[in-house]
């Protein structure tokens, strides 16, 4: 059996050389290329591809690895929204992905972030780093005084939640498909527009979908308390980043940190240092001291990338065994 992985990163090469010596019987060959069609070929004689990318996976892309050979395809993420599964579909393809690697270090990411917007950390290491030890004006306010509010319950928003009570913060939480858990808890509000209207800080926890496509924009923004803390760790298609740099411009929004962004592709995971920036809104926000920007790292964790590569080489194993993993992908 032969498995060939696409995009494989320095950092997953110890996991993926564990994985290995657990595995000896499976042959495994590997690019640092994405998946493309001009990539594809490599794949040939394999009886599963391993992939990870941001790029989408077209018809021709589908085409080309199905081409030489190779249908069934597991992702090391989650995200599924940018598969052609028409294509995907008409091809005969077995997709798998990796639903849940480590909902910790997104929540924790998430929670330290707000922490740090809360506590003004980047304006006073900017300060101690030009050796002004004074106090004030950088006076931060206490977790616990909050009303977080937490739009997704889900593995992330769950473990945020926990994160939170720890703080002592009051939570509250929408779903359109409540924990039943929580919901004994009495956290959940019933409308979005209940969680805005009492939140001091909100946390997003949804998928991308496009129901939820730029659902922090100027009406929702409206509709929040003055000086409300918005943190984005999930998808970047969330938010109206105009919206987002508007509510801060006028003070409606007093800090903001984000993960994800929805033009991230070809601009996060890239070095810019001495280069022209190509994004002036991201540029801008970075600059802020009441915003955080952190280039899509919430999930980087080693812990998460051995759960990404462990989990997504055992569906390609699966797959060319006839067998169906319980994380493949129902299309």
């Amino acid at each position: 059996m032969k498995v060939f992985a696409y995009g494989i990163r320095e950092d997953e090469k110890p996991a993926l050389k564990d994985w290995e010596s657990q595995n000896p019987d499976v042959e495994v060959e590997y690019t640092d290329q994405l998946l493309t069609p001009e990539t594809a070929k490599m794949a040939k004689g394999a009886d599963s591809a391993v992939v990870y990318q941001q790029l989408d996976y077209t018809k021709e892309t589908l085409e080309a690895l199905a081409a030489v050979g190779v249908k069934n395809m597991s992702l090391r993420n989650v995200g599924t929204d940018n598969i052609d599964f028409d294509a995907a579909k008409a091809l005969g393809f077995n997709i798998s992905n990796v639903p849940v690697y480590s909902p910790n270090a997104i929540a924790e990411h998430s929670m330290i972030q707000l922490s740090r917007l809360l506590r003004r950390t980047k304006p006073m290491d900017a300060k101690v780093a030009k050796h002004d030890l004074r106090w004030a004006p950088t006076i931060g306010r206490e977790m616990r005084m909050q009303t977080v509010g937490i739009i997704g319950t889900g593995h992330i928003g769950r473990v945020a939640i926990n994160i939170l009570k720890g703080f002592g913060a009051k939570v509250i939480a929408y779903d359109k498909f409540p924990n039943p858990e929580l919901q004994k808890e009495g956290l959940y509000v019933d409308t979005l527009d209940e969680l805005y209207a009492q939140a001091d800080a909100i946390s997003l926890y949804v998928p991308g979908v496009p129901e939820n496509d730029r659902m922090i924009n100027k009406e929702s923004i409206a509709k929040m308390k003055d000086g409300v803390v918005i943190v984005n760790c999930a998808r970047g298609n969330l938010m109206d980043i105009d919206a987002v740099i508007d509510g801060l411009n006028s003070g409606k929004i007093s800090d903001f940190a984000m993960d994800v962004y929805e033009k991230e592709v070809g601009l996060f995971n890239k070095d810019w240092s001495g280069k022209e920036f190509p994004d002036a809104k991201i540029a801008d926000l970075i600059a802020r001291e009441n915003v955080l920007v952190t280039p899509h790292i919430a999930f980087y964790t080693t812990k998460a990338v051995s759960e990404m590569v462990h989990q997504s080489f055992d569906a390609a194993v699966s797959f060319a065994k006839g067998e169906t993993p319980a994380i493949a992908v129902k299309y």
